[in-house]
């Protein structure tokens, strides 16, 4: 009975240490960004809400697939670190390809919510696809 629980330190470790890491993005993030996520959406504000849980999913997808491929806790931190770093640059991409990103989100532009989410998800799903080795 027990040999079905050999696996859950190293489960609690990774899902703790995921955990962790998703806080730590998310502090950093919202530090990055122009606009006030937490005081947009408390609001009301869609498009800073859209923009946040996209950057979220975003950073999770990359997160989930090294939690998958590391080979250690410290490998799994590490390319956690190089996924965020990879979705703070889109979020910088996005808001160069449209101009006043962060202004137009904080307007409640649900389009430019959509525009920041929808990288962030797109460049997700890149990394994580090239985190498999």
């Amino acid at each position: 009975m027990f040999g079905y629980v050999t696996g859950l330190p190293a489960f609690l470790s990774y899902f703790g240490t995921g955990v962790a890491l998703i806080i730590i993005f998310s502090l950093i993030y919202k530090l990055v960004t122009p606009h006030k996520e937490l005081a947009l959406m408390q609001v009301g504000n869609s498009a800073a809400a859209t923009a946040y849980l996209g950057a979220l999913l975003g950073f999770s997808l990359p997160l989930a697939s090294a939690a998958a491929n590391s080979v250690s806790l410290a490998d799994f931190v590490i390319w956690a670190a190089i996924g965020g770093v990879i979705q703070l640059a889109a979020f910088g991409l996005a808001s160069l390809a449209q101009k006043e990103l962060s202004a137009r989100i904080a307007a409640g532009e649900v389009g430019a919510g959509l525009w920041a989410g929808g990288v962030a998800v797109i460049t997700g799903l890149l990394n994580a696809a090239c985190m498999t080795y």
